[in-house]
């Protein structure tokens, strides 16, 4: 059994491995956790000894496949329970994060397929992330980040790399929500910013940093 903060390092480490593919610091664990590096390496000497992650002082840690497979487990709860706020109760897309956060730990494999089943097998949560199979299996997507798309592309909203409330908030304000229409008007040489066209509709004004938070595929 894995206490709910062994799952937390668990899923934070197998987020930072997806993004690179050196072994991952204690710093950038301590950093997503807001915990002292002294107490991260002593959950991750609790994690090696369970054999969840391979640990050596130094040198950085990484999942083992066991901690993998612990790791997916956690996420797919998540964000099942994320498409289930959102399409089952009507919550918003910035609410749900904290709350499946605490269902995400329920130790129930029949819930969780029945969940599945009930939402009809979604593969995607509410902010465009894959959601692993029973197996662990992630489903296959090519999407963009809308800062490399080239004017007069068009392509629709598929998810998005930061789920900070305040950002959530920000995009469904302004009508950017998953599967709009985005058209790119212009893009601004001097610092990247953009207008787009949403939705066939509306002309609005973006910067660099925005759109690279923003999921597209192309058309």
């Amino acid at each position: 059994m894995t206490s709910f903060t062994e799952e937390n390092y668990l899923k934070i480490i197998y987020k930072l491995s997806t993004e690179t593919e050196s072994e991952i610091s204690t710093n950038a664990v301590a950093e997503l956790t807001q915990t002292k590096a002294a107490s991260v390496t002593d959950m991750l000497r609790k994690l090696s000894d369970k054999q969840l992650v391979s640990y050596q002082k130094y040198q950085g840690v990484r999942l083992t496949s066991q901690g993998q497979a612990v790791a997916l487990k956690v996420i797919r709860k998540h964000r099942l329970w994320e498409v289930f706020l959102v399409e089952k109760l009507g919550f918003n897309w910035d609410e749900v994060h904290d709350i499946a956060e605490q269902l995400e730990h329920i130790d129930s494999e029949e819930l969780v397929q029945r969940l599945d089943e009930f939402l009809g097998f979604p593969q995607f949560d509410p902010h465009g992330d894959p959601i692993p199979d029973r197996h662990g299996k992630m489903p296959e997507f090519g999407y963009k980040n809308l800062s490399d798309i080239d004017p007069n592309q068009a392509v629709i909203m598929m998810g998005v790399a930061q789920h900070s409330v305040s950002f959530l908030q920000h995009l469904a304000k302004v009508g950017l929500n998953l599967g709009v229409d985005i058209c790119v008007k212009e893009i601004n040489d001097f610092d990247k910013s953009m207008t787009i066209k949403i939705g066939g509709e509306i002309d609005y004004f973006i910067s660099n940093d925005v759109a690279k938070n923003i999921l597209v595929k192309v058309y």
